[in-house]
């Protein structure tokens, strides 16, 4: 290890303890930054017993493992933050929630008729449940990543590209489901989705020879929400695996509390 890399460790250590030198070390190990975050994590646990000399005897399996528990809690705090806020899906094209398929007959007879306001403020009803439910994924988050185990980031940083999101989605998605579902009925009825439902949904059936509609609101908006979280999940553990620099900078940033 060169004389800059074990400064700056030293430097670290005396900062944050060697809890931060998992993530510290990625940075350390090559100024330029050239291979991933999760790509320096697999090569290091593959070194670690080998040569004296090299940078991964620095460093224990559990400390490689705890950095990369660190970069997968920035990750997800970021996507909840992101989606749980005011237009988090309403006005984000890829997760904006969209009446279902199923009432597209009621929105396109309303619309002849001048009444298409009410299905577009069922729209934006529908979106804004989602962003208050998403909140309540933060725990679950920190739960699953405080559950995981060095079995499991060895997993992550030996599998395939998506492998943290699959772990998250295989620990999460049954009990995400339970805690937003009282939170998206709650706010369906708050911001007036169900009576904003019933009022267009009265309207439709006085326009003669119409068929019928039903919609399963809560289930629905819970299905979107959640594909919403782990297709943004998705992207921050790519932006960890290919850039680097942005991601380790931002996480050294946050361990240092500057």
């Amino acid at each position: 290890m060169s004389n800059y890399v074990q400064g700056f460790v030293m430097k670290i250590v005396s900062r944050v303890g060697l809890g931060g030198i998992a993530v510290a070390i990625v940075v350390a190990a090559s100024p330029a930054i050239s291979q991933s975050f999760l790509d320096k994590g697999r090569d290091l646990l593959k070194g670690l017993g080998g040569n004296s000399g090299s940078s991964a005897t620095a460093l224990s399996v559990g400390e490689i493992a705890g950095g990369l528990k660190d970069a997968l809690r920035v990750g997800s705090e970021r996507v909840v933050s992101t989606l749980g806020r005011a237009d988090g899906f309403n006005k984000a094209s890829d997760v904006h929630i969209p009446l279902p398929g199923y009432l597209k007959t009621v929105q396109s007879m309303l619309n002849k008729v001048g009444m298409g306001s009410l299905t577009d403020d069922l729209d934006l009803r529908l979106n804004r449940a989602a962003e208050a439910a998403v909140p309540k994924a933060s725990k679950l988050f920190g739960n699953a990543i405080q559950q995981m185990t060095i079995d499991d980031a060895k997993a992550i940083l030996n599998g395939p590209k998506d492998s943290a999101t699959q772990y998250f989605r295989s620990k999460m998605s049954a009990p995400l489901m339970g805690e937003m579902k009282p939170i998206v009925n709650s706010q369906l009825s708050q911001v007036g989705a169900i009576a904003s439902y019933d009022k267009m949904i009265g309207q439709y059936k006085s326009i003669p020879f119409v068929p019928d509609a039903k919609a399963n609101l809560t289930g629905y908006v819970l299905e979107k929400a959640i594909a919403g979280v782990f297709l943004y999940l998705g992207r921050e553990e790519a932006a960890i695996r290919e850039n680097p620099a942005k991601r380790t900078i931002e996480l050294l940033k946050k361990v240092f509390n500057c």
